[in-house]
């Protein structure tokens, strides 16, 4: 089975990239959804999230609001790094088992979608990490375009993130994403011949 890790900064075409070598016969786990499904009420993770940071991060129905957590942790550092070491371990694990599941029934192939694949030392789940990167500029305007974020909110977000350059030296493929969507489709394509076993 060969595992591909795919990551990259705010606004870099993760989601392009996915559809893209789910296409070409990949299989795409995407961490943010399984991190949705780990917030779940009454989940061991959810206990641990309320114990840590109160009832007041719960809607009237009991579930997290991702919004009144974030609002907490992107203002603390200290909170930001609490959440994440409950979520990260436990993330890891459930895509592990997931990858676990898929191996069994046969899948060659498998994606695993994850802005913090590196930050969260989600690395080990992979054969090979593939870095998206795009030129500030690209990403400002992307972002611009499919989010209610001001200009300088996504500034803000990027320079939040592991740089790019730093990014890539974890990389054992770069893909670039500074084009059409035509030349995006080509590079993911040509870096999938060329690596991903038949």
């Amino acid at each position: 089975m060969f595992v591909i890790g795919l990551t990259g900064g705010i606004g870099t075409g993760k989601t392009q990239v996915s559809d893209i070598l789910s296409r070409l016969g990949a299989t795409v786990i995407n961490a943010d959804l399984v991190g949705h499904e780990a917030y779940l009420p009454n989940t061991e993770t959810w206990e641990k999230v309320v114990e840590t940071f109160g009832r007041g991060v719960l809607t009237e129905s009991d579930e997290i609001d991702r919004k009144a957590l974030g609002g907490i942790v992107f203002s603390d550092p200290e909170a930001m790094k609490r959440l994440n070491s409950i979520m990260h371990p436990r993330i890891f694990d459930m895509i592990r088992e997931r990858i676990d599941r898929l191996e069994d029934e046969g899948f060659k192939t498998i994606v695993v979608e994850a802005a913090l694949l590196i930050e969260a030392n989600w690395t080990p789940l992979a054969t090979e990490v593939w870095v998206l990167t795009s030129p500030a500029k690209d990403v400002v305007q992307r972002l611009l375009s499919r989010s209610n974020m001001t200009e300088e909110t996504i500034r803000a977000r990027i320079d939040s993130q592991m740089p790019q350059d730093e990014r890539v030296t974890y990389a054992d493929a770069i893909i670039v994403n500074g084009g059409d969507l035509k030349q995006l489709k080509k590079r993911v394509e040509d870096a999938w011949h060329q690596r991903v076993p038949a």
